[in-house]
C-alpha cells in the first residue's frame, strides 16, 4: 500500500493527524526534501527506509514502491502542503495503476492556507472577492493561453500564485495588463508557517523591488487582491437582520418585528 500523505505548508506540527499515524506506521518513506520540513521524519520509526526524492527521477520513485510492494512493505509519499495542488502525484498515481499497486491520499493543509494565516487574512471578503484563483507563471511547465496571468487578472479575484517568485517582473506586468492597478494590494508569503517565514506587504508595482531587496526568489507565493486592503461589507452569516436555519432575523432583544 501506498500513501500519498500531505505533509502540511512547513511547520511539522500542522501535519494532520491521520498523517503523522501514517509517518509512523511507515515501513519506507520517500519525501520532496526540497520542499518538505525534515522535522517531519522525527515521526518515522527507527527502522524505518527514508528515500529523498530531490535526488529521484519518477522512475527511480516508482521502483522504490514497487520494491516495497514486493517486501509487503507499507510506503508514505510525502508531499509538500497538499499534494493536489501541483504536487505531480497523478503520474505516480497512473504507473501504480498500471503495476496493480493500491494507494490512498492523506490531505494536508496547503501553503495557500498557511499563506492566508500568515497574513491574518480572509481571502473571500463580502464586497470584495468571493472567488480564489490559484495558478503559476508559465516556466519549464507550459500554461495554456486562457490561462495566462493577463487573462486570470482580468476578473479581478483574490490571486494566490505559486512557483512564480523568481517571474515577478513579468508576472506584474501582465498582472496590470490584466487590470490591476499600480497600487492594488499585493504581499509575498516566503515560506509560510515555517521558523523562518518572511511576509512582504506591498502593492502589485513593488512586488519585483521588493523580492529583490529580501533575496527571494523561490519557496514564496505571491497574493494579488482587494482582499488585503480594508473596504469590504459585513457578511450576512451574523447579520442580526439575517434569517437562517438557527435565527430569526425578525426577533430581537426579546421583542419579534411583527408585534407577536
Amino acid at each position: 500500500m501506498v500513501h500519498f500523505v500531505g505533509a502540511g505548508s512547513g511547520a511539522a506540527d500542522l501535519i494532520t493527524l491521520r498523517g503523522k499515524r501514517l509517518l509512523e506506521e511507515a515501513d519506507v518513506i520517500i519525501y520532496a526534501g526540497s520542499l518538505v520540513n525534515p522535522a517531519l521524519l522525527d515521526y518515522a520509526k527507527k527502522d524505518c527506509q527514508i528515500h529523498n526524492s530531490a535526488y529521484l527521477h519518477l522512475d527511480g520513485i516508482i521502483d522504490l514502491m514497487k520494491d516495497a510492494e514486493t517486501k509487503g512493505f507499507t510506503t508514505v509519499r510525502l508531499h509538500t502542503g497538499d499534494p493536489s495542488i501541483y504536487g505531480a502525484i497523478r503520474e505516480q498515481m497512473d504507473r501504480l495503476k498500471e503495476a496493480g499497486i493500491d494507494y490512498d491520499i492523506c490531505p494536508g493543509v496547503s501553503s495557500l492556507c498557511g499563506a492566508a494565516a500568515a497574513l491574518k487574512a480572509e481571502y473571500t471578503l463580502p464586497g470584495v472577492s468571493q472567488s480564489v484563483i490559484i495558478t503559476r507563471m508559465g516556466g519549464r511547465t507550459s500554461v495554456r493561453e486562457q490561462e495566462s496571468m493577463k487573462s486570470l487578472a482580468a476578473h479581478g479575484a483574490t490571486m494566490v500564485i505559486f512557483l512564480s517568485a523568481g517571474l515577478l517582473t513579468e508576472l506584474v506586468a501582465q498582472l496590470l495588463a490584466g487590470g490591476y492597478r499600480e497600487d492594488t494590494p499585493a504581499a509575498i508569503v516566503y515560506k509560510a508557517t515555517w521558523e523562518d517565514e518572511k511576509v512582504l506587504r506591498c502593492t502589485v508595482s513593488e512586488l519585483a523591488v521588493m523580492a529583490k531587496q529580501h533575496g527571494i526568489t523561490k519557496t514564496a507565493l505571491i497574493t494579488v487582491g482587494g482582499f488585503l486592503g480594508d473596504d469590504y461589507a459585513l457578511s450576512k452569516l451574523y447579520d442580526a437582520q439575517f434569517t437562517t436555519e438557527f435565527r430569526d432575523g425578525n426577533y430581537h432583544n426579546g421583542i419579534h418585528e411583527t408585534g407577536r
